[in-house]
């Protein structure tokens, strides 16, 4: 028996910008709702605040705002987002992450639907465990990815980039397991960067000093009943916090009123999608398509093209595309998904044609450029952007396999003056930005 307590229309991925040229998709309009002629009666708004809204909207003063999931996210809340990426790498930074789609699965079915849907071997996970994973189509190709928390014996919490409700009905046939949507009702907040753990002891009960990599635990941060995982999207030291909708604001105003010896500031998607990109992360319809969007066979993406094969337990339950992922690991996947780093000499000449010194993207950019090797295409580049921090312009990529190995020498087209020109670049391992602290525990 398969229970819903909740639905939703789907409201489609975080930040849908891409134009590639490579074979991505851009996003359907989204639908304004019809009005009546001669009505006085608003129109009802397609985006919505997050229940961080009444805080972050006065904060937003640079008035840079994104939709994310039908809500809305800062894109910065300063004229740029330097200071709010800074936060990130050398004090802490909070970040709302509240659109995530979140799904709660429990019952005596809910591992076993965990199982068949998700590439890992969930009957190895242990309660109070973390699992990011990607899940696929019948052929093996991603749909899409994100965390598996393990609340229980029977009750785990899932998160997605896309709305994923009625996928998991779909897997939910025959299982006593109860599905509900609590996007609206839980509320998540990212704490990143190197002072995140000592500004959550300072405020938390329980030992959150002591909580371990992609873990997750139950505490009162100021009195406010949360969970807390050592979960984030920065390669940084950091945790997420999740707690009901009706105690958002007092839980921003009780970090924020703790924060300020740690240097804690508010942070936008712009400096979230810098740090995403030195850690190496995958975005969902920037740096892949999800399989059942894709138009064309070629715009689909394994576990295995996109770097995630550590992710794949084939010994695991019969999971949905285990056996279209069986057949692929027994011959080398044709592409690979690796970081480029471009040669910043070769860049200054492209730019020199023109009088002109390098013109450096002040944001990540999202749309695919050409990658050649030997004077033919060999892959495209999606996300890049130049790295604060690493003092270096990256990108990842995708790549052909024979031309996937770190240290091959590659060009990537960049654009000039309205004039096509070629910068070099070298295949790199990711993530390029990997601090011990993100994995340590004092």
């Amino acid at each position: 028996m398969v229970v819903s307590t909740s639905s939703r229309r789907s409201r489609g991925a975080a930040c849908r910008r891409n134009s590639s040229p490579c074979g991505s998709r851009a996003s359907p309009p989204i639908p304004q709702p019809a009005t009546r002629a001669k009505t006085t009666v608003p129109a009802p708004s397609v985006v919505r605040g997050t229940p961080f809204h009444k805080r972050t909207g006065p904060l937003c003063q640079a008035g840079n705002w994104r939709r994310w999931a039908g809500h809305l996210s800062a894109g910065s809340y300063e004229p740029t987002h330097e200071h709010e990426y800074q936060a990130i790498r050398s004090a802490c930074a909070l970040i709302d992450v509240s659109p995530l789609y979140k799904y709660r699965l429990s019952g005596p079915g809910a591992a076993a639907l965990a199982n068949r849907v998700v590439t890992r071997d969930v009957d190895r996970q242990d309660v109070g465990q973390v699992y990011y994973t990607p899940w696929c189509d019948a052929a093996g190709k991603v749909r899409d990815d994100g965390t598996l928390h393990r609340l229980g014996a029977s009750d785990f919490r899932l998160t997605s980039a896309e709305p994923t409700l009625k996928w998991l009905h779909e897997n939910a046939r025959g299982l006593d397991v109860t599905i509900e949507e609590e996007t609206e009702r839980v509320a998540a907040l990212a704490l990143q960067g190197p002072r995140s753990r000592d500004l959550l002891k300072r405020i938390t009960d329980g030992d959150v000093a002591g909580l371990g990599y992609f873990r997750v635990m139950p505490a009162r941060i100021a009195g406010i009943a949360a969970e807390v995982s050592r979960t984030g999207y920065t390669g940084d030291l950091g945790y997420e916090i999740w707690v009901g909708a009706a105690d958002a604001i007092p839980l921003w105003d009780a970090l924020t009123a703790a924060g300020e010896p740690f240097g804690l500031a508010p942070a936008g998607m712009l400096a979230l999608d810098m740090a995403r990109l030195e850690a190496g992360l995958l975005l969902v319809d920037v740096d892949f398509i999800p399989a059942h969007r894709a138009i064309i066979e070629d715009q689909k993406s394994s576990p295995y093209e996109l770097g995630l094969g550590w992710t794949v337990s084939l010994e695991a339950s019969n999971f949905v595309g285990r056996a279209a992922l069986r057949a692929e690991r027994a011959r080398p996947p044709a592409w690979r998904f690796r970081g480029i780093a471009l040669d910043w000499e070769s860049l200054e000449a492209a730019y020199a044609v023109v009088g002109l010194p390098p013109q450096l993207p002040g944001t990540t950019l999202r749309s695919s450029v050409p990658l050649y090797a030997g004077g033919r295409q060999v892959g495209y580049a999606t996300s890049r952007g130049w790295s604060p921090t690493l003092k270096t312009y990256l990108g990842l990529a995708h790549l052909e396999a024979e031309s996937a190995t770190v240290g091959t020498e590659l060009e990537i087209e960049v654009t000039v003056e309205h004039r096509r020109r070629r910068a070099r670049a070298t295949v790199e391992k990711t993530p390029f930005f990997d601090p011990d602290r993100k994995r340590a525990t004092p």
